[in-house]
């Protein structure tokens, strides 16, 4: 099924690359950059920038486990923006995982 454009011919999304990306670690917290960004059509060196913002932000931590990245989603942070500001990542997340999407052990720390 393919999108709508807009009457511009423009093609938009509800979702920018930055949700996009933590959705992805949320479902997957071992995957690989390319992994990511093939999934979600933007390149890997985009991922890792966005990678890069979300851990400034906090929204996310990375720890070094072998030769591969585990991505921790703090769901507690607010949304950047201040109309979004009252509302924790973790309900933007909980909109777009299922139980079954977040890893048994992260359960806890995951959106409720």
């Amino acid at each position: 099924m393919s999108q709508p454009s807009s009457p511009r011919g423009d093609q938009w999304t509800f979702l920018t690359n930055h949700a996009r990306v933590l959705i992805a670690l949320a479902r997957d917290p071992e995957s690989r950059g390319r992994d990511v960004a093939d999934a979600i059509g933007i390149t890997e060196r985009a991922v890792q920038l966005i990678v890069a913002d979300l851990e400034a932000a906090g929204y996310l931590t990375r720890e070094r486990v072998g030769r591969r990245n585990r991505y921790t989603i703090d769901p507690t942070v607010a949304l950047r923006h201040p109309s979004e500001a009252d509302h924790p990542v973790g309900d933007l997340l909980a909109t777009f995982l299922h139980r079954e999407d977040i890893p048994a052990d992260d359960h806890e720390r995951a959106v409720s």
